[in-house]
């Protein structure tokens, strides 16, 4: 199962269901849409500053993934960002591979 992390902000309706319903609720909802996809949420927080939330979620494929993006981001009460995360014995496997790429302006 791949995750991902999911940076959300709230538009002021957002804002204003949140106050309404509280920040249990949310977390409960992701729960919910996250286990309806096959996968499983595995942390919710909020947060001050520029993004209002973080979610991280374990999905079974990026057409999961893309479903949240999609579901949240046509709501109108909030936007988010995607971010695959991998581990690190993926970035080992990642650095064992020969990739033939040739920086733009050299030439062969």
């Amino acid at each position: 199962m791949s995750r991902y992390l999911f940076i959300a902000r709230y538009t002021s309706e957002g804002s204003k269901g949140l106050v309404k319903n509280g920040g249990t609720d949310r977390r409960t909802a992701l729960d919910k849409l996250t286990t309806d996809l096959g996968g499983h949420l595995e942390a919710f927080d909020f947060a001050f500053g520029e993004d209002d939330a973080y979610v991280t979620a374990s999905l079974p494929d990026n057409k999961a993934a893309a479903a949240v993006a999609l579901a949240v981001n046509s709501s109108g009460r909030a936007s988010v960002r995607t971010v695959v995360l991998i581990t690190p014995e993926e970035v080992d496997a990642a650095s064992e591979q020969t990739v033939d790429y040739r920086p733009p302006g050299i030439k062969e």
